[in-house]
């Protein structure tokens, strides 16, 4: 299965705090269907996660307090799953791919009501190349538990990201039945994404996701993608901690 468990650090403000020390956080956990593989016609369920840290007061420097407006930094996270051949049969005869760990960072711009980013981030593991992805968000407050987000997202991929995921090497096609294929660097996909949040108290809050992408580019054209169609969705529960120290 695809796993996918991002992570941001959202920094949207820097101000002087007012006195002691303070760490918050929200932390969620639920379950998730994605595509099995990237550019895969069939979707596995499994657990997913998100982190986000919230608020930061250090001997006097605040980050993330006051309304949330204005330009900031964050950091990103995503884990992309193994893909094992011998659980896909339309992938006989390639070569498998280790689980994947993306570390980075980026920008983000927050106002009343909308939200943007931008991340570059370096992959460990399954793929050792660049990815970036941006994307925002149009934010409508229904009521004050209920949340409702949804905006555009795009990814990037270097060539060696895309060759690893999409490409064909000359070995693997002497063992399979797909042909020699080089994918290049450039835009892997393009969609959108929505969530519906719920605020059950101060503290613990429930939201669900919906995200479709579409393959661009050598991507898609990819002999192994099964649909260029990728939809994701899941549930998270969430809770939010404050560390006073």
């Amino acid at each position: 299965m695809r796993g996918l468990i991002i992570a941001a650090v959202c920094c949207p403000t820097l101000a002087m705090a007012q006195s002691g020390n303070e760490v918050g956080v929200t932390v969620g956990l639920g379950l998730q269907t994605a595509p099995s593989y990237f550019g895969s016609d069939s979707n596995d369920l499994g657990p997913t996660g998100s982190f986000a840290l919230d608020q930061l007061d250090f001997n006097g420097l605040s980050l993330g307090s006051g309304d949330g407006s204005g330009f900031g930094i964050g950091g990103s996270l995503r884990y992309i799953g193994a893909r094992k051949a011998s659980d896909h049969g339309e992938l006989e005869g390639l070569g498998d791919i280790d689980a994947a760990l993306e570390l980075g960072g980026g920008l983000r711009y927050a106002a009343p009501g909308f939200r943007a980013f931008a991340n570059l981030r370096y992959g460990i593991g399954g793929h050792q190349s660049l990815v970036g992805d941006l994307g925002a968000d149009f934010i409508e407050q229904i009521t004050p538990q209920w949340e409702l987000r949804a905006g555009p997202r795009a990814l990037w991929g270097s060539e060696d990201y895309a060759q690893t995921y999409f490409g064909v090497s000359a070995a693997d096609s002497l063992t399979s039945d797909f042909a020699q294929y080089d994918a290049g660097s450039g835009l892997v996909s393009a969609g959108v994404a929505a969530s519906l949040g719920y605020q059950v108290t101060p503290d613990w809050g429930i939201v669900g996701s919906l995200r479709y992408d579409e393959l661009q580019g050598d991507a898609a054209n990819s002999p192994i993608v099964q649909s260029k169609d990728q939809v994701t969705a899941g549930i998270v529960i969430t809770r939010r901690v404050n560390f006073s120290f």
